[in-house]
Parts: C-alpha cells; sequence; structure tokens
C-alpha cells in the first residue's frame, strides 16, 4: 500500500489551463457581435440617405411652390390665352334648335347625362326622351354608352349645362311619315284615348289626330269606341299648325269597296253565337251563318270553328246603308263536307271555287240587264266583267269638316282617356 501510495504521490499532472475555453468561447461570439455591428452600420447609412432624399424633395417643392407664386407662366410655351383660343376653336355652336352628337354615359329615373365634347356635359331629360310617355330612360333604349343626335332646347342656368332632346326629333320623322303616308294613301290604325263635342281624338304613330263624328262609319258613341282600334286614313296633316285630321269612313269606304260580292276575303273569328259567327274582316264584323258553314248540316259551331281561327269566307250579300255583311265558307266547298272534315282544302281551293261562282253570278247578272234594258233601256245597269259591285262613294261631305274641336297633334302628354266636352 505504501509503495501504492508513494507511485501517486509521483506523479504530475499538468496545471488545467482556462485560456483556450476562453478562446475557444470568444470564437463563437466575436461573429455575433460583428453582424450586429454590420446591420446597424447599414440602417444608420439608409436613414441617412431618406433623410437626406426628404430634404431634398422638401427643398424641390419649395422651389416649385415659390415659381408658381411668383412666376407660373416662366418657362411653359402654351399660355393661358392660347388655351381659351383652342377650347374657342374646338367649340361647337350651343344655340337653341342646334343638332348635337353625343354619348350617353349615365342615366337615372330623371334623365341622362350626355357627352358632347362641349365644356360641360348636357342633360337630357326623361320628358324629352321619348314621343311616348315613359316613366324611365331605359324604356326608351336611352342606356349609357348609345349614341345619338340630339337637339338642344335650353340651358340649365345653374350650372350653364345643355338640356338636350329627342322628342323633337322624333317628332319631326314621325310629321314626315304621316305626310308619306297620305301621299300614298295608306289606311292605318288608330287607337281612340278620347273625345270631345266634335269628334274623337286617336293616337296615330305616335300623334293625336282627330277624327270627326261626321267622318265615323259607326254609328256607336265615343264612349263605346274608347280604347277601340279604328281603321282609319289622313284627310289633313299640318305640321305647321299642329293639325291631323282623319276620317275612319274613308278608310272604310276603300275597305267596302273590296267586298264584291263573291269576293274572298280573310278573316278572324270574333265570336260564336247559336246562329253563326261573327267574322272580322278588315275592321268591318260579317256574319258567317251556320246555315252558310258547310252543305253538311253543323249541330254546333264550335265543333268546326273557336274564337280566334283565321280563315277565309266569300262575300254573299252587303248591305252597305245597314252596314252588314254576309260571309259564306259553304260556297267554297270543293266538296260538300269539307269545311268539316277538311278547311285546309276549302281555304287552299277558295279562289278557285269563288271564281266559279262569279261567273255564275256575272251570267245571271247579263242576263238580267239584257231582260231589264230590252224594255227599260235607260236604265244603266253596271257591272264589272268578274262580277264585283261598284265602290261607295268616299267623297267628304260637301258642307266640309267642322275642325273647331280638332287638339293639336303634339300634345301626347296628359291625354285623358274621359276627356269630353
Amino acid at each position: 500500500m505504501a509503495s501504492l501510495a508513494q507511485q501517486f504521490a509521483g506523479l504530475r499532472c499538468p496545471p488545467i489551463s482556462i485560456s483556450g475555453l476562453t478562446e475557444r468561447g470568444a470564437t463563437f461570439s466575436k461573429p455575433k457581435r460583428a453582424a450586429n455591428l454590420v446591420v446597424t452600420a447599414k440602417a444608420v447609412a439608409i436613414s441617412n440617405a431618406q433623410t437626406k432624399e426628404r430634404e431634398k424633395l422638401k427643398q424641390l417643392f419649395e422651389e416649385a411652390y415659390e415659381r408658381c407664386r411668383t412666376a407660373p407662366m416662366e418657362g411653359v410655351s402654351f399660355t393661358l390665352e392660347d388655351f381659351h383660343s383652342s377650347l374657342d376653336a374646338y367649340d361647337f355652336n350651343s344655340e337653341i334648335g342646334t343638332r348635337v352628337k353625343g354619348t350617353v354615359f349615365m342615366t337615372d329615373n330623371n334623365g341622362a347625362l350626355v357627352d358632347i365634347t362641349a365644356k360641360s356635359s348636357a342633360y337630357l331629360p326623361v320628358q324629352e326622351a321619348s314621343i311616348h310617355r315613359i316613366k324611365r330612360p331605359e324604356e326608351a333604349g336611352i342606356v349609357p354608352g348609345m349614341r345619338e343626335e340630339f337637339v338642344i332646347i335650353g340651358e340649365n342656368e345653374a350650372d350653364d349645362s345643355l338640356i338636350l332632346s329627342l322628342r323633337s326629333i322624333q317628332y319631326e320623322l314621325v310629321w314626315e311619315r304621316c305626310r308619306q303616308l297620305q301621299a300614298e294613301d295608306v289606311t292605318v290604325k288608330g287607337k281612340v284615348v278620347g273625345g270631345n263635342k266634335g269628334g274623337l281624338v286617336a293616337v296615330v304613330e305616335g300623334l293625336r289626330g282627330f277624327v270627326p263624328f261626321s267622318q265615323i262609319s259607326s254609328k256607336s258613341t265615343a264612349e263605346e269606341l274608347l280604347d277601340k282600334e279604328l281603321p282609319l286614313k289622313f284627310v289633313d296633316v299640318d305640321e305647321e299648325q299642329s293639325r291631323l285630321i282623319l276620317s275612319n269612313r274613308k278608310a272604310m269606304a276603300d275597305s267596302q269597296a273590296q267586298l264584291g260580292i263573291g269576293s274572298v276575303v280573310t278573316g278572324t273569328v270574333q265570336s260564336l253565337k247559336p246562329y253563326g259567327a261573327f267574322i272580322d274582316i278588315g275592321g268591318i264584323n260579317g256574319l258567317l251563318h251556320v246555315s252558310q258553314i258547310s252543305h253538311d248540316r253543323v249541330s254546333d259551331i264550335a265543333t268546326v270553328l273557336q274564337p280566334g281561327d283565321t280563315l277565309k269566307v266569300m262575300i254573299l250579300s252587303h248591305d252597305r246603308e245597314r252596314g252588314r255583311v254576309s260571309l259564306s265558307t259553304k260556297k267554297l266547298e270543293p266538296t260538300p263536307g269539307d269545311m268539316i272534315r277538311n278547311p285546309k282544302l276549302v281555304f287552299e281551293k277558295a279562289e278557285e271555287m269563288a271564281q266559279t261562282f262569279r261567273q255564275r253570278i256575272a251570267q245571271a247578272e247579263a242576263m238580267a240587264r239584257a231582260d231589264m234594258l230590252r224594255f227599260q233601256p235607260e236604265s244603266g245597269l253596271t257591272l264589272s266583267s268578274d262580277g264585283i259591285l261598284g265602290p261607295l262613294n268616299s267623297d267628304l261631305p260637301a258642307e266640309g269638316l267642322d275642325l273647331s274641336d280638332a287638339p293639336p297633334a303634339n300634345e301626347s302628354d296628359g291625354i285623358s282617356e274621359k276627356e269630353s266636352d
């Protein structure tokens, strides 16, 4: 044991040095401090650069402000006078009645804003957007992006903006169309919207026309004709006086001139009665009696015809004084009973069958005329070669028309359905 102790005592260990630990620790901490120093230096550099930039911008703004305050036009080749001259060069005539092109860029319930390349935008009120009565511009097709020609009708004193109209242009076009229709002697449809002691007020092509009672073919009252559509012809088209006079009698006379015995017309079933069907043939109601529907017996008219059906009928008789027209499909049947079994064939063969009927009528009339002339040479009966009777006299009354109650044609707004004296 003693010798073992002596051996341990003789061992010498070198002293532990902490310098190495210190050095190794130093090697770990130095890079962190260096990185922090670099980041801090960069931040300071950026801050200094931003500060200098702000100072530079501030100086530039101060210099610009001073130039605007003391010499605003210095170095500018385009002067204020040049600007006003350019506006005048590109400006247009803004007088009332001038037509301008414009593009709608915004709408509301009251109207639309229109860009007409002027100093300020123009306004189209909803009541000037159409000749028809509308509540919103969209009802007349006025939407953003629409480009159209407008007419200047006024100026808004509040902001010097112009007031536009499409209605005025539309009225000019409508009057021109009415003059053309009158020249061509065309029959048009007019809706009765009112009346007074002198006649009816009917809307035709957007204008209010006056139909004197002397020019109405039926004996119906104004109340009975309200909201009805009548065939009409133009008697007087006067845009300057805003006067549009129409005649129902003239239109009916021309229509009835075609209703010769044996002529074929197209009609629409209006109503069914136990004794027959009433057929509308161009504004005239004719009776297709149950006995004249087919050679075969028809016990129930509804099995053959229905309201709204379109069919061809032949004129059997026409009492112009009483306004009664008798019709027949029976005379158009190629073989008895075709109207019940095959009405399509009846309508296809209608003209052919009617021609045969007219020839028989013409022969009978010729024989009657020969017999009459034999005893009464002065009778002077006339009949066309195809058996069609002559037309009604469509001339206006010799005493003329009383136009004292004719309303202005352009005043389409505010129409009263119960307008009366």
